[in-house]
């Protein structure tokens, strides 16, 4: 991974004082993944260059930090770590330029708050949003961009581009500000965090962004991504980032399809049971009903296994936030060939759903009324009528475990929670009304009296 600063006011080896690093030598130091090389290829009054090279250690990956991949497979030692810019490079910075992070200089005091001439070049970052997301990100910070999207491969041009950009930067700032952007905003584009997110990354954000983030107008977005999507973090911060008497009321709740419930991991635990189920059953063409903004989608796409992918909800602004999420407009048309997104009730019978492998219904269908329950089994079971389906919903008895009271419900837009033995007599009932058999097992942390968390039923259907 490779990231140079560069500026030309003059003189500009003071580059080396604000960055505390000399112009002469060659630095290296331990960081998060590997070593940090610090080098200067050019160092005159009127062009100064630093760069930062980051030479992440493959083995250390596996050995003890959290690399992309379910399993200790080859994918942990052949990924783009080594390559782009990511949280890594973000954890480099802060150990590396230090001082400069956080505005220390005492040789050149005078710089620290001058708007310099910087020019910042990455030469692989990977954008899914592509270049309207980098504009958006960074144009509102006053940047000029530069950026070329890469190739998937050279010497197989049909294979289309890749998500990845070499991106150029350049801006009149203070360095300080400069460096505290891209420690937020990189690991705002990396998916594939290399650490566990957790509270205490809320004000580490909110002391590098504190004067620029609050007015942003991706401001929700980088703070969602900086804290690797997780719901219960992002509102947390952005609660203390802004006034509550500035909070505008939204259309849509923060918690991207997320319970309002303790266990803030729950949800992945289903969408990985449910995927698992999905990959296990041999399908090849899945439905995801009630898709809202799109997560088990995006898991879906990363299996080859599946070649046609329909994500289906009710909700116009949930398949906006999914498109966005999924990076639809930006795919290449083989890509494309893959996914749909489709506006429909999942009460109705819809010609479009039908003849699939299999489909799943992940905490949905505690969201409707239970009179309307019969018209989605009959959508579903019925109609649509897959291979296999998979259905998740909340344990009741299990809330007493968070301190609920009795009457009290996890999310404000549930009509009804069942427990063990309601899920498992419905269950029942739509495997003998619709010609399957039925498996049900916990999902997340299981009590001894009370079972687990969260819930998930198995339909097969029987042979015709």
């Amino acid at each position: 991974m490779f990231l140079s600063i560069s500026t030309t006011q003059y003189p500009a080896t003071n580059l080396g004082y604000l960055l505390h690093k000399h112009p002469d030598k060659v630095q290296t130091y331990s960081t998060a993944g590997g070593k940090a090389h610090v080098f200067f290829p050019e160092a005159t009054d009127e062009r100064c260059t630093a760069v930062l090279v980051l030479d992440i250690d493959p083995v250390e990956l596996v050995r003890s930090l959290k690399v992309p991949g379910e399993s200790r497979s080859l994918q942990h030692y052949v990924n783009d770590r080594p390559y782009v810019a990511s949280s890594f490079t973000s954890s480099a910075i802060s150990n590396v330029y230090s001082s400069a992070l956080n505005g220390r200089c005492t040789e050149k005091e005078e710089w620290l708050e001058m708007n310099l001439p910087l020019e910042v070049k990455i030469p692989a970052l990977k954008v899914r949003g592509g270049q309207g997301l980098l504009e958006r990100i960074f144009l509102p910070l006053g940047y000029t961009i530069q950026a070329e999207r890469l190739p998937l491969d050279e010497q197989f041009p049909e294979w289309g581009e890749s998500n990845y950009f070499a991106l150029t930067l350049l801006h009149q700032l203070p360095l300080q500000t400069l460096l505290q952007h891209l420690y937020v905003l990189l690991p705002a584009f990396d998916a594939e965090r290399h650490y566990y997110v957790s509270s205490g990354d809320i004000e580490v954000l909110l002391k590098k962004g504190d004067v620029w983030l609050k007015d942003h107008p991706e401001r929700d977005f980088i703070v969602r991504k900086y804290l690797n999507n997780n719901a219960i973090l992002a509102k947390m911060a952005i609660g203390k980032l802004i006034p509550e008497e500035e909070l505008e009321v939204e259309e849509a709740p923060i918690n991207l399809g997320v319970e309002e419930e303790p266990s803030v991991n729950l949800h992945q635990q289903r969408l990985n049971a449910a995927l698992e189920v999905l990959k296990a059953s041999g399908a090849k063409t899945v439905l995801d009903l009630g898709c809202g903004e799109g997560r088990l989608l995006k898991m879906l796409l990363r299996e080859g296994q599946f070649t046609r992918i329909i994500g289906v909800d009710v909700s116009f602004f949930s398949l906006q936030v999914a498109t966005r999420r999924l990076y639809l407009k930006d795919m290449t048309p083989k890509q494309k060939e893959r996914i749909e997104l489709l506006q429909s009730a999942l009460t109705y019978r819809d010609r479009r759903l039908a003849g699939f492998d299999a489909a799943a219904l992940i905490e949905v269908i505690e969201h409707l009324d239970l009179e309307r329950l019969p018209a989605l089994e009959r959508a579903v079971f019925e109609f649509a009528r897959p291979g296999t389906v998979v259905i998740t919903t909340p344990n009741r008895e299990y809330n007493a475990t968070y301190a609920m009271p009795e009457d009290k419900m996890r999310h404000r837009d549930h009509r009804f929670e069942w427990t063990r033995q309601e899920f498992a007599n419905w269950a029942a009932q739509v495997s003998e009304k619709f010609g399957y058999t039925t498996s049900i097992e916990g999902i997340g942390e299981e009590d001894p009296k009370l079972g687990s968390a969260s819930q998930m039923a198995v339909f097969k259907r029987n042979a015709d």
